[in-house]
């Protein structure tokens, strides 16, 4: 027979964890000032802009591959405008405030906007029905992507209290967007010590002060001082830390017309150079084409080929002592420089009391009375779920947990799947590319060039990363052989005559290093000449 102490026992522990459990979700009820999942449509609740401009068309629409609903951009190309009134106002200066939501790029991000704007109340002077890009907000915040622009935005609007104005700081080095077409979850949490803190994913990417003379750009709290605007330079203010020495006089033995260079006088031309034979003679193989007419094209001219003599000899043609560095040269005088006995330093204005100056411990920052998504974008697919505000960063974290989470491990593990089977279609492919052109490295006609081709292709299949670049290699060179057997021509020296000098010595040749360099470079990149037409 059950005791009854026990049975007791157990029905009190179930009524202090039924008491515990209502506790806590009355608690947590209270930290959550707005909560928007989507489940159901937004019509009536969310209100879409009427300005000409705002052509997009929202849609309550899945999120692809779940039953779960967002508010969805259905449009490329177009301008989005949409605004959610709160109930309440939610106050930012007291205690901790979390901004979270998320949003799936389905179609990816080429170009445009998926942040959040945290609206100011109406009497700022915006109407929902006319929401657009000038409606004042106190934070903006979400990922932003175009061109070399890739941030997730953090942009708070604060009133300098002298001025009234108020004015834009955007948070410096913000964390850059993930862009594959995951569902990201995108958190900024404001706490009461000024500390802001990014998260994506629930991972910490960026944390601020809001009064980190280094964390926002412009910062919070201006510069005590600022230069005076109506300050200016005195005339014989002198910046120059250097002069030209007045006193110095050029040297009597200072030739400045002394060229850079001369000829080497001591230079000897290099046994057995052929004065007489020029570096280039016609293609003795060469003929004129049957339906060259001499009236039309002018006389025809064989194509020049390299002078196979000179190939044998130091060099052909006309020979000519090398130039080198004249000792005497020393270039057009200058007097040297001394310090200037009049230098100021670098003028710069007085500084003044900046009359814009404040200070403060705390940011007064706008309460939030509305949310609204207003943006541009080049890319439709742009699905935006479970928006929420809360004073508690466990409440937070456990809508990351039980809303985004899950769905995250479903899209990763499908992305896996989906990259896999890209992956092994790319290998297939690959397989059959490195088949074919292992055949065409067999044609007879790649002759000599058939061991240089199977070594790209071979280096190619070892090294995926510089497959395409090898086998665009492969091409050229299986081209080049091609054209220069339909187009006929031999093949042109790899070195001119220029570069068979001997080292005799660096002095008895023709030019400097450089020079040759050049000859050599211009030989081996000459292209065969071919038959060419005189103008009459």
């Amino acid at each position: 027979m059950e005791d009854p102490n026990r049975k007791i026992w157990i029905m009190q522990c179930l009524l202090l964890l039924s008491i515990a459990c209502f506790v806590v979700q009355l608690y947590a009820s209270d930290d959550v000032k707005f909560y928007e999942p989507f489940d159901e449509k937004f019509d009536g609740r969310w209100i879409v802009s009427e300005k000409s401009d705002y052509t997009g068309v929202w849609k309550h629409e899945k999120s692809e591959g779940h039953d779960d609903h967002g508010l969805l951009v259905s449009e490329k190309a177009r301008k989005y405008a949409i605004v959610k009134e709160l109930d309440e106002p939610v106050k930012l200066k007291d205690g901790t405030i979390v901004l979270q939501y998320e949003v799936r790029l389905q179609n990816g991000l080429e170009c445009g906007g998926a942040y959040i704007k945290y609206l100011r109340p109406q009497d700022a002077g915006w109407a929902p029905k006319e929401f657009d890009n000038e409606s004042p907000y106190t934070i903006m915040f979400g990922p932003d992507k175009c061109g070399v622009t890739n941030k997730v935005h953090f942009i708070l609007k604060h009133e300098n209290p002298k001025t009234g104005k108020f004015i834009e700081h955007h948070l410096k080095f913000p964390p850059s967007v993930p862009l594959d077409k995951l569902t990201h979850v995108y958190t900024a949490i404001l706490k009461p010590d000024n500390e802001l803190r990014i998260l994506v994913d629930g991972e910490e990417k960026k944390k601020a002060n809001f009064l980190g003379v280094d964390d926002f750009d412009p910062p919070l709290i201006p510069p005590k001082t600022i230069p005076d605007p109506d300050d200016k330079k005195p005339e014989d203010w002198d910046e120059r830390a250097k002069i030209p020495d007045p006193a110095a006089k050029k040297p009597d033995d200072w030739d400045e017309d002394a060229p850079m260079e001369i000829e080497d006088e001591d230079a000897v031309k290099p046994e057995g150079w052929l004065d007489d034979e020029p570096e280039e003679i016609d293609d003795p193989e060469a003929t004129k084409p049957e339906d060259w007419d001499d009236e039309e094209d002018g006389e025809w001219e064989a194509p020049k080929i390299d002078n196979p003599k000179c190939q044998e000899a130091p060099g052909c043609g006309e020979w000519k002592r090398p130039t080198k560095r004249n000792p005497a040269y020393k270039g057009k005088w200058q007097p040297p420089l001394i310090d200037n006995p009049n230098y100021k330093g670098i003028w710069k204005p007085q500084e003044i009391p900046n009359p814009e100056y404040f200070e403060l411990d705390r940011p007064n920052i706008e309460p939030i009375a509305a949310l609204g998504i207003e943006i541009w974008t080049m890319q439709d697919g742009i699905l935006f779920d479970n928006i929420l505000i809360a004073s508690s960063e466990k409440v937070a974290e456990s809508y990351r947990q039980t809303a985004w989470k899950p769905k995250f491990e479903v899209e990763k593990e499908k992305q896996k799947e989906e990259e896999a089977k890209e992956s092994d279609g790319l290998k297939g492919v690959q397989k059959v590319v490195f088949d074919y052109l292992y055949k065409v490295a067999d044609l007879p006609f790649l002759g000599e060039h058939k061991a240089k081709v199977l070594d790209l292709i071979e280096k190619a299949e070892k090294q995926p990363n510089l497959t395409i670049g090898i086998l665009v290699s492969v091409v050229v060179v299986i081209f080049s052989i091609f054209f220069k057997l339909i187009f006929g021509g031999k093949k042109p020296a790899a070195v001119t005559a220029a570069t068979k000098k001997p080292d005799v010595a660096e002095t008895s040749n023709q030019g400097s290093t450089e020079e040759k360099e050049e000859q050599n470079e211009d030989a081996a990149a000459a292209p065969r000449r071919r038959n060419t037409r005189r103008d009459n």
